[in-house]
């Protein structure tokens, strides 16, 4: 089945904006891979999953928006953003600049996410 890797992008960006645990979960293919500067290397579906709860128990309330989506190639969506969120523990406020890449499997289940922040200015 053919999909529209940008448009498969902003809809899973649409479920981390909603903290929709499930769907996110769903993107995922079981051996994924996620990728960030700041926080390395995670493999598998679980570990990744583990990740993002943990983030948003520390940063419920980010708000995060593309300026920029675009598919690559047949499998592949890279998008431009910026996020904005406050500590639960420090209080303290969260701001970055970034691009991730994001490869999709065949059914359109995230394989890979490669993570780059922009450095702040």
């Amino acid at each position: 089945m053919q999909y529209d890797p940008g448009e498969r992008l902003i809809r899973f960006h649409a479920a981390i904006n909603a903290l929709d645990f499930e769907t996110i979960d769903a993107f995922f293919a079981d051996e994924a891979s996620y990728s960030s500067g700041k926080i390395g290397a995670i493999e598998g579906k679980t570990a990744i999953m583990a990740g993002f709860r943990r983030y948003f128990e520390e940063y419920p309330d980010q708000v995060a928006r593309n300026s920029l989506v675009e598919t690559v190639s047949p499998n592949v969506a890279r998008s431009v953003w910026h996020l904005k969120a406050t500590s639960a523990t420090t209080g303290e406020p969260l701001v970055r600049d970034g691009e991730e890449t994001v490869t999709f499997d065949a059914e359109g289940r995230i394989l890979k996410v490669d993570v780059t922040d922009y450095e702040s200015a």
